[in-house]
């Protein structure tokens, strides 16, 4: 796969709302994907797609003579869930200052709190307007070590002149690569790490 391209559907203003080339031969195959977990990753996507093709002709469930009964068919984060003390509060730091935008085909009225579901890409955060059981205050000062979601991004240098515009306070990774951590207005912690694209 090395030197190959793919092509994801992009959704959101961080990826310009157009198609979003990513070179997998940015991965760091070694580290993150040891060659025996590719083959699986690469088995994995090959029955997920038999998978799909087979229940659109047969609209029956997947039988029980899998090769591995543990493998449910794991395609990639759906969302992420985030707790907020006032929904048009964390809406004006996730819309205008990050400048994501609302999926507004997912229902925010059949739960019983308030809520929105913003593009992050192909992906989604969905807020969730509720007390927050994390403390306020005691947290680390790295949101690097609290827990965080992470969102890829194209220029860090950027998101830190808007953040710095805002006032808005935040550190850069210890480890010396092009991320940046920031904290919502609910102190919930958000890492953006540069990628190549």
């Amino acid at each position: 796969m090395d030197g190959s391209r793919m092509i994801l559907k992009a959704a959101s203003p961080l990826n310009h709302g157009g198609l979003l080339a990513v070179s997998t031969s940015a991965i760091p195959n070694k580290k993150f994907q040891p060659s025996s977990t590719r083959r699986s990753h690469r088995r994995l996507l090959m029955r997920a797609k038999t998978s799909v093709e087979t229940d659109m002709l047969a609209k029956d469930s997947v039988g029980t003579d899998t090769v591995d009964d543990n493998d449910f068919g794991v395609v990639s984060m759906h969302h992420v869930g985030i707790l907020c003390e006032n929904l048009e509060r964390s809406l004006d730091f996730y819309q205008n200052i990050l400048g994501l935008e609302i999926n507004e085909a997912r229902p925010h009225d059949k739960l019983p709190y308030r809520g929105a579901w913003l593009w992050v890409g192909s992906e989604m955060i969905h807020l969730m307007e509720l007390p927050n059981p994390d403390p306020l205050t005691g947290r680390p000062e790295h949101g690097g070590r609290d827990r965080h979601t992470c969102i890829a991004i194209r220029d860090v240098s950027k998101l830190k002149a808007i953040l710095d515009k805002a006032g808005i306070p935040y550190t850069l990774s210890r480890s010396g690569r092009p991320a940046i951590f920031t904290r919502d207005p609910d102190t919930n912690a958000l890492e953006f790490t540069q990628v190549d694209v």
